[in-house]
């Protein structure tokens, strides 16, 4: 097996926790992208609500699939992580998801969560995508 570590330079430096933003397992064309969430590059929460933090972190997963030669389309799994009951946001975030992934149609899986990487963050996303 053999990988390849992308860490774009738009987004925080994820080496000082020790992982990477996304890695291709190159053999197979898998690329795994680590949660992304609304941070900014000094690790800091730019948005306040669910809604705002879903957009920021899905923006990131764009960047992280581009900055690995893949796009939306290439999608094979989201998961999405929702600090609370996952059934309170259903209606706010699914016209979200949906317009992000326009006609990708990934497997999803929604999980409500009791924390996640800060006290503020409320949205994380990791993905599974498909570079070839």
């Amino acid at each position: 097996m053999s990988k390849k570590l992308i860490n774009p330079k738009e987004l925080f430096d994820s080496s000082v926790f020790g992982y990477s933003q996304a890695v291709i397992e190159t053999e197979t064309g898998l690329l795994f992208i680590s949660g992304q969430v609304d941070w900014n590059q000094q690790y800091e929460i730019t948005e306040k609500s669910v809604e705002g933090q879903l957009r920021r972190a899905l923006s990131n997963l764009k960047v992280a699939l581009e900055t690995a030669e893949s796009s939306v389309d290439q999608l094979l799994h989201v998961r999405i992580y929702i600090r609370g009951e996952l059934g309170e946001y259903m209606n706010t975030i699914a016209p979200i998801v949906s317009e992000f992934l326009g006609e990708s149609r990934p497997a999803i899986t929604g999980i409500g969560v009791a924390s996640l990487a800060s006290p503020e963050t409320l949205v994380e996303i990791e993905a599974v995508a498909s570079v070839k």
